[in-house]
This record gives C-alpha cells, sequence and structure tokens, in this order.
C-alpha cells in the first residue's frame, strides 16, 4: 500500500447515511441516447461499481425502461418508473425532452419522486442555463449544481429520519 491519497476538491462527497433507514443511495442522470451523463453516490452501503460498470448500468436501465414502454398495453405509457427489489428501490423520472433521472435507495425510502423532480429543477437551473453547457454531455462535477444536490439529499434525509 501506498500512502494515504488526501481528498481533492472535485472529489465527490459520500455522506456518511450508511444503515439510515430510507437512505438514497446513488442518482443516475442519462441522456437522450441513454447514455450516461452524470452519477454520485451518497452513500456507503451504495453499490461499489467501477465507471464502466455505471456506464453499463444507466445505458442498460434506459433500454429496458424503453422496452417496457413499448410492451405497456396503455398508450402513451412512460414506461419504467418504479422498480423494487428486496435490498434496494430504483425510481425514475423522465423528462420532455428526454434526459431520464433515476435513484437507487433503501427499501424503505418515501418521496424519491419529489426528490427527482427537485434534482430536475435545479439541472434546468445550473446545469441548462450554463452558457457553456452542451446538451447530452458529461456533467461537470462541483459547482452549483453539486451544492444544489447535497443539500437535496440531506434534507431527504432529514426527512426520512423524522418517520
Amino acid at each position: 500500500q501506498g500512502p494515504a491519497r488526501h481528498p481533492r476538491a472535485d472529489d465527490p462527497p459520500v455522506h456518511s447515511f450508511a444503515c439510515m433507514p430510507g437512505s438514497l443511495l446513488s442518482l443516475y442522470i442519462n441522456n437522450r441516447a441513454g447514455g450516461l451523463i452524470f452519477h454520485r453516490d451518497f452513500n456507503a452501503s451504495a453499490a461499489k461499481l467501477d465507471t464502466n460498470e455505471h456506464l453499463r448500468l444507466a445505458s442498460t436501465f434506459s433500454g429496458l425502461a424503453l422496452i417496457m414502454r413499448q410492451l405497456s398495453p396503455t398508450k402513451g405509457s412512460s414506461g419504467m418508473d418504479l422498480l423494487e427489489a428486496d435490498g434496494f428501490v430504483l425510481q425514475s423520472f423522465d423528462t420532455l425532452t428526454g434526459i431520464k433521472f433515476f435513484v437507487t435507495a433503501e427499501p424503505d425510502a418515501k418521496n424519491l419522486d419529489a426528490v427527482l423532480r427537485e434534482v430536475y429543477t435545479h439541472y434546468a437551473d445550473f446545469v441548462l442555463k450554463n452558457p457553456f453547457y452542451e446538451m447530452d454531455m458529461p456533467i461537470q462535477k462541483g459547482g452549483r449544481f453539486c451544492q444544489k444536490l447535497d443539500k437535496i439529499i440531506e434534507e431527504h434525509q432529514r426527512m426520512q429520519d423524522r418517520r
């Protein structure tokens, strides 16, 4: 083992919400083509994946959601919004422009759709209104969007703790 690496300013914080009920685990944002443009882990319990695995996971989810939309007997179905498993839940939110937001969380997490809508609001305010941002390109870590994201996560955890 080499010397311990000190965190850099551009390293995303990993909040210590581990083992807290209802904790958010990870956030993913996919572009219109289903490619991952932003990922952030919020919890030490989040799946430990490398960059390629995160890319593969995000594109697989987009493909699966598209298949669900096509298989739906209901015309105009948005596809898959919620996936519940024994160890986690996955909630997604599709924008009118085709951007897909999805979050993974502990199974008892509540109000995930509201969290995703708030993330989308800040995405519109701090990413899309940035004159240097190009649509469908990766979102730069740090900056106002990530600061707002931290506040959303902290507020969500406070609300979960009150339950």
